[in-house]
C-alpha cells in the first residue's frame, strides 16, 4: 500500500500545473455532486400527518413526535404536522391508540359565520352543540383531564303540550389516563356543568372516567337517606370529620403522627312526623255570650156590660146577672237567659324530624408514650447515639385526655355512666415507620431485579450490534487482496524485435504498448511492478 501511494506521488509530480488544477477541479466537482445527491436521495418527503389541530393536541402531536425522534414540519400557524410520507399511516394508528388527537369539538365559533334560512330547531341543535364543545374544553383544562366529552340533554320546547316531570340531564366522560380524579375536581365538573344549563340539578350530571367508574355517584345527594349506600356515605362522612376534629387537635398537644384516633356514630335513619295536640283547662276564656230576656203583664178587672158577642146581642135570649158581672184578666211575665260559651286553650305542634341525626357517638384513642432526650455523660462528652427513653403518662394525664377529647366530640355521660364507655383511650407504643417487615424488603429487592433486567435487555441489542461490528471489523482487516495477474498480450512485430532482455524485465517500450492496448490494466501492472521484490526486478 505504502509503495503504491509512492507511485501515485510520482505520477503526480510528472502532471504539470494545468494538468494538476483540471484533476482538483474535477475531483471537486465529482465528490460535491456525490455530496448532493446522497443529501437529495435521504431528504424526506413529508406529507400531512392531521390538520386544523387545537392547541392542546398539537402540542402533544409534536411532543410525541420529539419523544419518538421524527422528523417533522409544522405549518398553518401551528395547527397542521407534516411527517415523512412512509411514516404517516403508522403514526396515524400509534396517535390513534393513545387517544391523539383528542378533537376539542365544536365551540361558539360555529355561529362566526352568518348562516341564514335555518330553522329554529337547527339553531337550537348548534347551541347546544356549541355548549356542549365549550364545556369539553374548560373541563380538558383541568389537572388530571386529558380530553372531555359532554352530552346535554334538554327536553323539547313544546308550545302547546309540556310534560312537567321531564328535566335536563348531562353527562360527562373524562380521560384521565392512568391517574385519578379527586372528588373536589369532580364536584367542580358537576357544578361546572349544572350551572351553565338551564334548570339542570348538580345531582342530574354523572361523570365517568375512562375506565368505566362512576365518578359522581359518591356525590349524589339524598336527603331521605333512602339506600344503605347513602346511609353508609353519610355515616362514613360523620365518622371522619369527628377522627379528624380529635385528631388534629391531639397532634398539636403530643406532637403530630402521636394520635390515631377513630370513631364511630350511630346515626337515625328514620324520618318522623310528630303531631301534638295539648289542651289546658285552665287557660279557657269566653268564647262567645249569648242574653236573651222575657217580659209578661197580667190584670184583672169587673165590667157591667153585658156579655160581649152575639149572644148578648139577641133580643130573645135573656141576659142573667152572673153574666153581667164577668170580671177580665190580664197577666205580665217577665224571664232572662244567658248563655256563655268558654274556649279551651288548645296548642298544636307539627315536628318533622329529617334522617340524619347522631344517636350516639363512641371514640377508640390511641397515643404513643413520650420520649426522655438522653442525659449528657458525666465528664461532659456527648453520649454514644441510643434510643430515647419512653416515658408513661400518669392516670391523672390520660384521664385529663379522655375528657378534653370528650369535650372536643360534645359527648354528655348519662348519670352513672364511665367516660371509659365513651372514650377508650390507651398509651401504646407505635411501630416504627422505617422498620420494614421482611415481605416489603423482599418485594422491593424483586422489583429492582426487574428494573435491572429490564435495562439489561434494552442494552443487549446494542451490545450485540457491537460485537458483530467488531467481528466483521476484524475479519476485513485480516483480509488480503489476491493478485491480479497482468493479462498478456499480443506484441506488435515491432514490440517483438525489441524484446525484452529477460522474462522477467519491463522496459519504457513493453509498458507503452501495454498503455496503449488496454489502459484498464495499467493500474494492475503498476501495483504488480512495484510491489514486486527488489530481487525479482
Amino acid at each position: 500500500m505504502k509503495n503504491f501511494a509512492q507511485s501515485l506521488l510520482e505520477l503526480w509530480k510528472q502532471f504539470g500545473v494545468n494538468q494538476r488544477v483540471s484533476l482538483i477541479v474535477a475531483a471537486v466537482a465529482v465528490i460535491g455532486g456525490l455530496i448532493a445527491v446522497v443529501l437529495w436521495s435521504q431528504r424526506p418527503d413529508y406529507q400531512l400527518l392531521y390538520a386544523r389541530l387545537g392547541e392542546k393536541d398539537a402540542a402533544a402531536v409534536i411532543g410525541y413526535l420529539q419523544a419518538q425522534n421524527i422528523p417533522h414540519q409544522v405549518t398553518a400557524g401551528g395547527t397542521a404536522v407534516q411527517v415523512p410520507s412512509n411514516q404517516v399511516y403508522k403514526l396515524r394508528m400509534d396517535l390513534a391508540a393513545k387517544g391523539l388527537p383528542s378533537g376539542d369539538g365544536v365551540g361558539f365559533e360555529i355561529f362566526d359565520k352568518g348562516q341564514f334560512g335555518l330553522s329554529d330547531f337547527v339553531q337550537r341543535t348548534n347551541y347546544l352543540r356549541a355548549l356542549q364543545g365549550e364545556l369539553a374544553r374548560t373541563i380538558s383544562q383541568l389537572q388530571g383531564v386529558h380530553s372531555a366529552r359532554v352530552m346535554i340533554v334538554q327536553p323539547e320546547n313544546r308550545l302547546l303540550l309540556t310534560e312537567q316531570g321531564v328535566k335536563p340531564t348531562a353527562s360527562v366522560f373524562v380521560d384521565v389516563g392512568g391517574g385519578r380524579l379527586e372528588l373536589d375536581q369532580v364536584n367542580s365538573i358537576r357544578h361546572l356543568v349544572a350551572n351553565a344549563v338551564q334548570g339542570l340539578q348538580t345531582d342530574q350530571v354523572a361523570v365517568v372516567d375512562n375506565r368505566g367508574h362512576v365518578l359522581s355517584e359518591e356525590l349524589r345527594q339524598d336527603p331521605t337517606l333512602g339506600t344503605a349506600s347513602s346511609q353508609m356515605r353519610y355515616r362514613q362522612q360523620v365518622e371522619d370529620y369527628l377522627a379528624k376534629k380529635v385528631e388534629s387537635m391531639l397532634a398539636t398537644v403530643i406532637g403530630p403522627g402521636n394520635a390515631v384516633v377513630r370513631v364511630s356514630a350511630e346515626i337515625d335513619t328514620e324520618a318522623t312526623v310528630l303531631t301534638q295536640d295539648k289542651y289546658d283547662p285552665e287557660g279557657q276564656v269566653v268564647r262567645s255570650q249569648t242574653v236573651s230576656e222575657d217580659n209578661n203583664n197580667s190584670s184583672e178587672a169587673r165590667t157591667t156590660g153585658g156579655a160581649v158577642g152575639v149572644s148578648a146581642n139577641v133580643p130573645d135570649k135573656a141576659v142573667t146577672g152572673a153574666d153581667a158581672a164577668r170580671p177580665i184578666s190580664t197577666s205580665e211575665q217577665t224571664r232572662k237567659n244567658r248563655t256563655t260559651s268558654y274556649e279551651i286553650n288548645h296548642t298544636t305542634t307539627n315536628v318533622t324530624r329529617s334522617p340524619g341525626t347522631v344517636k350516639s357517638v363512641t371514640a377508640a384513642v390511641f397515643i404513643a408514650p413520650r420520649t426522655a432526650a438522653a442525659a449528657p455523660a458525666a465528664d461532659g462528652k456527648a453520649a454514644p447515639a441510643a434510643e430515647p427513653a419512653v416515658v408513661k403518662r400518669t392516670p391523672e394525664e390520660l384521664n385529663a385526655l379522655r375528657q378534653v377529647v370528650i369535650n372536643a366530640l360534645g359527648l354528655k355521660p348519662a348519670p352513672g355512666q364511665s367516660l371509659d364507655s365513651l372514650v377508650s383511650l390507651q398509651e401504646i407504643e407505635f411501630q416504627p415507620p422505617e422498620r420494614l417487615p421482611a415481605q416489603i424488603e423482599a418485594i422491593q429487592g424483586e422489583g429492582r431485579l426487574q428494573g435491572w433486567m429490564e435495562m439489561a435487555s434494552r442494552w443487549a441489542s446494542v451490545v450485540g450490534a457491537a460485537a458483530v461490528l467488531l467481528f466483521f471489523w476484524r475479519a476485513l482487516s485480516r483480509q488480503k487482496p489476491e493478485p491480479v495477474p497482468v493479462e498478456v498480450l499480443a506484441l506488435t512485430p515491432d514490440a517483438a524485435n525489441r524484446s525484452l532482455p529477460s522474462a522477467n524485465a519491463v522496459t519504457p517500450e513493453l509498458l507503452n504498448e501495454l498503455i496503449r492496448q488496454k489502459p484498464a490494466n495499467v493500474g494492475v501492472a503498476l501495483r504488480d511492478w512495484v510491489a514486486a521484490p527488489a530481487g525479482k526486478n
